[in-house]
């Protein structure tokens, strides 16, 4: 963001390269999802990817401007969302024993590998941060509960039958 340059190796690019990938991994699911909550929980956490996104590629001495110019910073309303949908999750009594063997559909395929894509980017945000590039941990909190919520939501995939949308 505003015209600063790095090398398309830079552990930023890599970072918000990762939350990119995720999106997408996410956007193959939600157009494979058998039912609405499903997709239309994939949706909203897309958007919310976006502002991940854009505060990734500014650099902390632009972040005054950034928000001066209107862009969202990842805040701990965004965790809290997802904690909610973990929540209504765990209410419906999904539960699972053993190991998980991505495969049961493509849209659980699809959320299994989105968590871990998901776990990729929080190690390279977690680089970002011990070398202080990054300072706001709530990004790290933010794809930490996301990685949670997409294996449940792979599970909750894989136990309901017929399509409800």
């Amino acid at each position: 963001m505003y015209g600063r340059r790095v090398s398309k190796t830079h552990p930023r690019v890599e970072a918000y390269g990762a939350v990119d990938e995720l999106n997408a991994a996410l956007g193959l699911a939600r157009a494979s999802a058998r039912h609405d909550f499903i997709s239309r929980n994939l949706l909203r956490i897309q958007h919310e990817l976006v502002i991940v996104m854009g505060e990734l590629a500014t650099a902390e001495e632009d972040l005054e401007r950034y928000v001066k110019d209107g862009f969202k910073r990842v805040g701990p309303e965004m965790a809290l969302g997802l904690e909610e949908v973990v929540k209504e999750i765990e209410s419906q009594k999904v539960s699972f024993r053993g190991w998980a063997m991505p495969g049961e559909s493509v849209c659980s395929s699809a959320l299994d590998v989105a968590r871990t894509v998901c776990r990729r980017a929080e190690r390279r945000i977690c680089a970002l941060i011990d070398a202080g590039e990054v300072g706001n941990r709530q990004i790290l909190i933010y794809l930490n509960r996301l990685a949670d919520l997409l294996w449940l939501m792979a599970r909750w995939e894989e136990t309901r039958g017929e399509p409800q949308k």
